[in-house]
């Protein structure tokens, strides 16, 4: 019943998710925070805390599912939700502040009930973190985007590099040879016209 609740939220609060973002990011997005609230349990279990050790057994998906809250009351907090089958109605940003408030006080109970809370906690914190910080195009591409601009980097400047080699192999060779700061070569009569052959206008 926990994992059919748990399901029922994604479909409720996490289409619009993934009608806005695309399938690529919305799954990025849920792993993220999966994984952040599975490192936040680890993390927990090794705090000596009463009543939770390393060796307890953490099963099911919560910490994604409040990742999806989190993000629903951030981006869409205007959002009316009804509540079925309670006949009542809320702005999503009211629904996810108290259940916020429903975890924190049920985290610092004595007694869990053999529910990982902080689990859903850290689902919460990385929900946030992600809507709040990371590039709006995914972590993923931004990813690439950093792989490539470095990789460009490096070409820029071997052709760099080279260029000045050569400018040096020609002067020992008598020639002239100018290169721009991008490594592009630069004719003779571009070279005279920023130098001031070509004039136009007022000279003082």
């Amino acid at each position: 019943m926990h994992l059919l609740v748990n399901m029922l939220m994604l479909w409720m609060f996490g289409w619009q998710e993934e009608q806005d973002w695309g399938g690529r990011k919305f799954l990025e997005f849920y792993l993220f925070c999966v994984v952040g609230a599975a490192l936040v349990t680890i993390a927990v279990a090794y705090a000596s805390l009463p009543g939770l050790t390393p060796r307890t057994v953490t099963i099911g998906a919560s910490g994604g599912i409040y990742g999806v809250l989190m993000a629903f009351g951030m981006l869409y907090g205007d959002q009316t939700v009804f509540l079925f089958p309670i006949p009542i109605s809320l702005k999503a940003k009211y629904l996810v502040a108290i259940l916020i408030f429903l975890v924190i006080i049920a985290t610092f109970q004595p007694s869990q009930g053999g529910v990982a809370n902080f689990a859903h906690l850290g689902g919460l914190f990385f929900g946030f973190v992600y809507v709040k910080f990371l590039p709006r195009r995914g972590l993923g591409f931004a990813t690439s985007e950093r792989f490539y601009g470095i990789r460009n980097s490096y070409y820029r400047w071997k052709r760099r590099r080279a260029a000045r080699k050569f400018e040096v192999y020609m002067r020992e060779h008598d020639r002239d040879v100018k290169f721009d700061d991008l490594g592009n070569y630069v004719p003779p009569e571009e070279r005279d016209k920023k130098n001031g052959g070509s004039k136009s206008g007022w000279v003082n």
